[in-house]
């Protein structure tokens, strides 16, 4: 039963992204379309914050879980209606929340097709994540060129445990997505000279380099781990 409700959630998934891309739900998602209606938001914030930051917190889970391509926007709306910090946290458990309900139903789908055909080139690559599976996951989280969901996918492709998943995400995506939460403290001001906030900053060499400095920080252990075989 458990199996058939996995790929049931996946075409779930798979609906509300045709959904997303062929209608113009995306428009909604846009800092033009927020330029309209931010002023509203923030009302609705103060009236009903507790209100607004359940909304806010369930609307990211369900991005992290289907891989819509708006968490770069969320996230610096959560900084502008709701202070980085506080956002920061709200963010970072629901979006770990949302990747784990994916990793979750890829691993009981298609992981377990890999599993049962004993495919070698998957099952090589398997053992050596396995052995340094946390590691290699805060490596590919803390450096923004890997796609958030491809990250996802492949943790559950190559049978990474549940817990390793969650710390590895929990941790690794802080950086990043307290930066972009920060860029949220001067939407206000963006929208009413008709700009957006530049999400490519994030790139800028003060920024790309120190998370790629934490990156190979964390693979660290793997490094110590290697040295530490070839001498015995």
């Amino acid at each position: 039963m458990k199996h058939y409700k996995s790929w049931f959630l996946l075409l779930v998934i798979f609906f509300i992204l045709v959904t997303f891309y062929s209608t113009d739900l995306k428009t909604y998602f846009s800092f033009s379309t927020l330029k309209m209606y931010y002023q509203d938001l923030i009302l609705f914030v103060e009236n009903r914050f507790l209100i607004a930051l359940l909304i806010f917190g369930v609307t990211y889970i369900v991005v992290a879980a289907t891989s819509l391509p708006i968490a770069a926007f969320l996230t610096i709306l959560g900084g502008f209606l709701f202070g980085p910090f506080l956002s920061l946290i709200i963010i970072d458990i629901s979006a770990t929340l949302g990747a784990t309900f994916l990793f979750l139903i890829v691993k009981t789908t298609f992981g377990e097709i890999l599993e049962k055909k004993g495919v070698p080139w998957v099952k090589k690559m398997e053992k050596g994540f396995q052995k340094n599976a946390f590691s290699y996951l805060l490596f590919l989280r803390l450096i923004p060129l890997f796609p958030f969901w491809a990250v996802t996918l492949a943790s559950a492709l190559l049978n990474t445990s549940v817990r390793t998943f969650v710390l590895g995400t929990l941790i690794g995506i802080i950086p990043g997505t307290f930066i972009y939460s920060l860029l949220g403290r001067g939407l206000a001001t963006l929208l009413e000279q008709d700009k957006a906030p530049d999400v490519s900053i994030i790139f800028e060499p003060s920024i790309f380099l120190p998370l790629c400095g934490l990156a190979v920080f964390s693979l660290l252990p793997v490094f110590f781990r290697k040295r530490k075989k070839n001498e015995g």
